[in-house]
Formats: structure tokens, sequence, C-alpha cells
């Protein structure tokens, strides 16, 4: 959070120093850049290059973020899987079908992170954005697979 406040301040006033201009003259549009202007872009490069340097710091807190959030799902996972056994015989048949799916794709993702580990700085943004879609969509699939199973446990309670 800390750092997308700090990029966003740094290109609001990079905006800012660019689109200022002199109020007492406009350079002709076949004058070359001014130094100021090329002075601003470098900055802005510098800027944009120690962000992505940072960001790939903060690789191994993602991972160990992730390690826990991964260990998370799969304790929910179990917890539904007990509920799933304690259900009725039809019941357990469908979801094991879809816990074993969800399980396989939990599987993968602890592969996936074992792969972030090994980014490098320029693959960096898209193997975590990658692993983080595989993530929401696991997540996802967990909850629909849960609010399924309730549904069914409600629908034979009340027959």
């Amino acid at each position: 959070m800390k750092t997308k406040r700090i990029i966003i301040t740094f290109f609001s006033v990079a905006a800012f120093a660019v689109g200022c201009k002199p109020t007492d003259s406009q350079p002709p549009a076949n004058n070359p850049p001014s130094p100021q202007l090329d002075q601003v872009k470098k900055e802005t490069k510098e800027a944009l290059q120690v962000t992505k340097a940072y960001a790939y710091a903060q690789k191994a807190e993602f991972v160990e973020a992730m390690k826990v959030e991964l260990a998370a799902l799969d304790k929910e996972i179990e917890a539904l899987a007990v509920k799933i056994e304690n259900s009725s015989d039809t019941t357990k048949e469908e979801a094991k079908a879809k816990l074993q799916a969800i399980r396989a794709k939990t599987a993968e993702l602890n592969k996936e992170l074992d792969g972030v580990k090994d980014a490098s700085e320029s693959t960096w943004e898209d193997v975590k954005a990658g692993f983080k879609k595989g993530y929401d969509e696991a997540k996802d699939a967990f909850n629909q697979a849960r609010q399924w199973l309730s549904d069914k446990i409600e629908s034979s309670a009340g027959k």
C-alpha cells in the first residue's frame, strides 16, 4: 500500500512537471526538447526501474504470504472433506469429484509457487500475476464447492 502511494505520488509530480510550461514564451515546434523535459524523462525512467527493483525485492515476502494462504486453503479443503464424508451417499459421490478437482488445483499452485521463487526480475510481474490468478480461481472453486455442499446438505435435511 505504501509503495502504491509512493509510485502514484511520483508519477503525479512527474506529470505535473511535464505539463508545466513557461508562461512568457513557448518554444517553436521544430526545436529539440528542452533539457528540463529530458531530465524529467530520465528521472521517470529511473523511478520506474527503482519501483520494479523494489517489487522484485518483495518476492520472498510474496512467496511466504502465498505459502500461508495455500496452507489455509488446504485446511479449509480438509474441513470440507470431513463434511462431505458425513453427507449422504449421493452427495458424497458428487462432492468428491469437486473436491478432487480443487485438490489438484492447489497441488498445481504449490508447484507453481516453487516456480515463482525462481522468477527473474524481468519475468517477476507476469509470474506473480499468473500465480495470483490461479490462486483466485482455486479459492473461487472452493467457495463454490462449499456453497454447493451447504445447499445439498440443507436440501437433503429438509426432505
